[in-house]
């Protein structure tokens, strides 16, 4: 199953570290509601950004739009038995102030087994609490496991860590992924801003007169993945949406290959 259509555009907000200062709350809620008003519709958060702060800041930033955004969270491993993740997904629900999450998923592998968490998902689904699942931070071993499950297969997307600086994905997951029809979610597109000054990178921003922010996450999205940068100020929602103007050329990406080279064999899977 994939969500690619549904999520269009492919660049969405993120919102880790959001709802941990209430002072920076109106801040926070103005971001998500630009973001919105730029097109930017899918809103990534989870149950434990500011121990579920971060959720009551998305629900009060889509009041009166609850129907132009496509809402993804997450339940936190340790919350991810059959009970544990039906609590857990009211819970999300009462901060968001909505009665249904678009996707919900797993945050990372856990010791309980899939399949406890895998029953909830499909008991969600039928009361029409979350509309697709997936998951976060799987590798392919993951993965497989997953498919071996009675309805494994409906998994939706997996979220993982992915940008120039972090490719390890490319060598394996991301066919995988591709193979199996499952959308592919990176966090961190940017790497929380360490790759920017890259010289490359700085000499392909200035052949496209935009910013490095720009040409890293045009980079991300270049292949159907969707991208969830987080940003609090309205001048980066507004860099991050120029994102979408962006069109590497082949030079471009060569470039940047040069720069952050690609996989020469499998990685263990990156998480942050």
């Amino acid at each position: 199953m994939t969500l690619v259509p549904a999520l269009e555009p492919r660049l969405g907000q993120g919102t880790w570290y959001f709802g941990e200062d209430p002072r920076k709350q109106a801040a926070e809620v103005a971001a998500l509601r630009l973001g919105l008003d730029l097109g930017m519709t899918l809103i990534d958060t989870a149950e434990m950004y500011g121990n579920g702060g971060a959720e009551t800041v998305v629900g009060k930033a889509i009041q009166g739009r609850r129907d132009d955004v496509f809402i993804v969270s997450k339940v936190l491993p340790h919350h991810a038995s059959r009970a544990g993740t039906l609590s857990a997904c009211e819970a999300s629900l009462r901060r968001l102030q909505t009665d249904r999450i678009d996707l919900y998923l797993l945050h990372w592998r856990g010791s309980i087994p899939l399949e406890q968490t895998l029953q909830a998902f499909q008991k969600l689904q039928q009361q029409g609490k979350i509309a697709h699942w997936g998951v976060s931070n799987f590798d392919v071993d993951d993965l497989d496991e997953l498919l071996g499950l009675a309805g494994g297969s409906d998994v939706a997307a997996n979220q993982v860590l992915y940008n120039l600086a972090r490719r390890g994905v490319e060598w394996d997951l991301l066919p995988w992924c591709k193979r199996h029809d499952v959308s592919v979610m990176a966090y961190s597109p940017i790497d929380q801003g360490r790759i920017l000054a890259n010289p490359a990178l700085v000499r392909v921003a200035a052949r496209h007169k935009a910013t490095p922010t720009q040409i890293a996450l045009a980079w991300v999205l270049r292949a159907g993945t969707i991208a969830i940068p987080r940003t609090s100020t309205p001048e980066h929602v507004r860099e991050n949406h120029g994102a979408l103007q962006v069109q590497l050329t082949a030079q471009d990406v060569a470039d940047l290959d040069a720069a952050f080279p690609p996989p020469a064999r499998k990685q263990p899977l990156e998480m942050i």
